[in-house]
């Protein structure tokens, strides 16, 4: 029983070690659950214009009552695509397969259950790998593809918005700007664009392609970039120059998350050093003088030591995390 306690123990301690790290090196990032929580925002703002510029006789109270009801709807749409397996598949460039995820959740869990039963470990770790490996961990590597492929998406879209208002000014029209996009730029911007002039040729409307790309895309430089054509198309107006003032906005933006990973990056370094120096110092002591160190686990004093030890750097983790999270 005390063999068993110790494993756990161990296995518990050794999860909030790596998770802190990880949460260290990627806590100044921005996922799609924060860029959704942005585009909410967006939303309301672009809400409140749509309802200024056109007036089709509706009372304000009216007006208002269906932009609350729009805005629910958007809400409810983004809450479930950031909890669907099909909807993150696609953040990462994957097909819509569902069911080609849950098999490879299937196999990394067996696969993991079977390494813990090769090294003769308890039932209960046997367990925990299966789940850690079967649920967690493709979890983990979809949502890490998937903020790579953002990423890559936004630091070439300026470069996009140029190409669009240099075809602007030069006379050509806007969906032979988004072909020499989709047929010139790398993936995934190229795709995505390419997708986009797909939809148009088939009659689908330029807000109705921006919402499919956004769904597929779910940054703030993406729905910017619907606001601005949208508002272009209702009210008119100078598309070139509009496009212009965004592309300039969005890479204000990126020099300034860099000049904020900069600043944060030896925050970023202590919080992982931290994080893994508990974990480190108890396999060396371990290590070193085994009898030492036995106490802690083989008695009930250092069982609850163990847990109290695990609770209270879960919460340093956190705390370290929310002071390292810069939103921009």
């Amino acid at each position: 029983m005390n063999t068993t306690l110790i494993t756990v123990v161990i296995a518990i301690l050794g999860f909030v070690s790596i998770a802190g790290i990880g949460l260290a090196f990627t806590g100044a990032e921005t996922g799609s659950a924060k860029a959704s929580k942005r585009a909410q925002t967006l939303a309301k703002t672009r809400a409140r214009e749509s309802g200024g510029l056109k007036n089709d006789g509706q009372t304000p109270e009216q007006r208002r009552a269906q932009i609350i009801k729009s805005l629910k709807e958007q809400e409810r749409q983004a809450k479930k695509a950031s909890i669907s397996i099909s909807a993150r598949m696609v953040h990462a460039g994957f097909s819509e397969q569902p069911q080609i995820y849950w098999m490879i959740c299937a196999g990394v869990g067996l696969f993991a259950a079977a390494l813990a039963l090769v090294f003769k470990q308890p039932l209960l770790i046997v367990i925990g790998a299966a789940f850690g490996g079967g649920l967690g961990l493709p979890l983990w590597v979809l949502g890490m593809l998937g903020d790579m492929r953002f990423k890559k998406f936004t630091a070439a879209f300026p470069d996009a918005m140029d190409i669009i208002v240099r075809g602007v000014k030069s006379g050509m029209p806007l969906q032979d700007c988004l072909r020499i996009i989709g047929t010139e730029s790398a993936e995934p911007l190229g795709g995505e664009f390419k997708r986009m002039k797909e939809s148009l040729a088939m009659g689908v409307s330029i807000e109705q392609a921006l919402e499919k790309m956004y769904s597929r895309v779910p940054t703030q430089e993406v729905r910017f970039f619907a606001i601005v054509l949208a508002i272009q198309a209702k009210t008119g107006g100078n598309l070139a120059e509009a496009l212009s003032n965004l592309s300039s906005v969005i890479r204000a933006r990126k020099m300034m998350r860099e000049k904020v990973n900069a600043l944060s990056g030896e925050a970023v370094a202590s919080a992982a050093i931290i994080g893994s120096l508990p974990p480190v110092v108890i396999v060396i002591i371990s290590l070193a003088s085994p009898i030492y160190m036995q106490p802690m686990f083989t008695t009930p004093k250092g069982h609850t030591m163990l847990g109290i030890g695990a609770a209270v750097m879960a919460f340093g983790i956190f705390v370290m995390r929310k002071m390292i999270n810069f939103k921009i």
